[in-house]
């Protein structure tokens, strides 16, 4: 039998050129490579893609590169549940812990979470793990959709995609903030009038404020009962963003 995988990756239109011409980059380090011995150690297939030599000073961790690398090991996951009969998320769920730690590349993690650490929390966990899979059978893993709320978007727009999105089943919301409060502001009541306040409400900054902006900006939207507020400085801002969470902790906004 032949297999195919699919990895999907793709910028908002300008760029994709440059992410293309990534991955014909990074072909020589996939090329000719044995299956079993990329899945079998995962973590080091993703260091050589990520820290080849040359290549690693134009984004191993972001940018056009880290897309890269994300198409083709999305590929590769997907080539490899084909190959074994199972959808990707019941591929991984019937890995031992250490198949399961195999795969993840710990480096710049270590401060944080050792690899022995990572074995003995799946090892703890291992003897229950049928349970979450019944339970994620029976009742789905819970999703957000975040199309419903894109900058530009017309108020009636809006107004069916969150209706479209509620008979769908959908009862998580992501929308993009930023352009200004009273736009925010705006953007945010018509939303939590179509999704209720029954459903959680995400936000979305794309990296547009610095800290105090940040802080300022969504306390004014704490009012809407936003879940959480994602990239709301720059993603290499780390004490940023622990400023900003801090600071917003009162409002109950990770």
């Amino acid at each position: 039998l032949e297999f195919c995988g699919h990895g999907l990756a793709f910028t908002l239109g300008r760029g994709t050129e440059v992410v293309v011409s990534a991955i014909r980059a990074l072909l020589p380090l996939v090329i000719g490579q044995p299956l079993i011995n990329i899945f079998t150690d995962f973590s080091s297939f993703w260091r050589s893609l990520t820290n080849e030599s040359q290549l690693r000073w134009i984004g191993p961790e972001k940018g056009a590169v880290h897309l890269a690398v994300a198409a083709i090991v999305n590929g590769l996951w997907d080539l490899w549940g084909k190959i074994e009969g199972k959808p990707v998320w019941k591929l991984l769920s019937d890995m031992t812990p250490e198949e399961t730690v195999s795969l993840i590349d710990f480096r710049y993690l270590s401060d944080a979470l050792m690899k022995e650490d990572a074995l003995e929390i799946l090892h703890k966990n291992f003897a229950t793990r049928s349970v979450r899979e019944a339970e994620l059978l029976k009742n789905g893993y819970p999703a957000y959709i975040t199309s419903i709320g894109w900058l530009g978007y017309s108020d009636d727009k809006i107004r069916g995609l969150c209706k479209s999105a509620l008979r769908d089943g959908f009862t998580r919301f992501k929308m993009k903030v930023g352009r200004d409060i009273a736009h925010d502001t705006e953007r945010c009541a018509l939303i939590r009038g179509e999704i209720g306040w029954e459903n959680q409400l995400m936000m979305d900054a794309n990296q547009c404020w610095e800290v105090d902006e940040a802080v300022e900006h969504v306390s004014k939207l704490a009012q809407f009962k936003p879940l959480w507020i994602e990239e709301p400085t720059s993603p290499d801002d780390v004490l940023g963003h622990a400023t900003i969470a801090l600071r917003l902790e009162k409002f109950g906004i990770g």
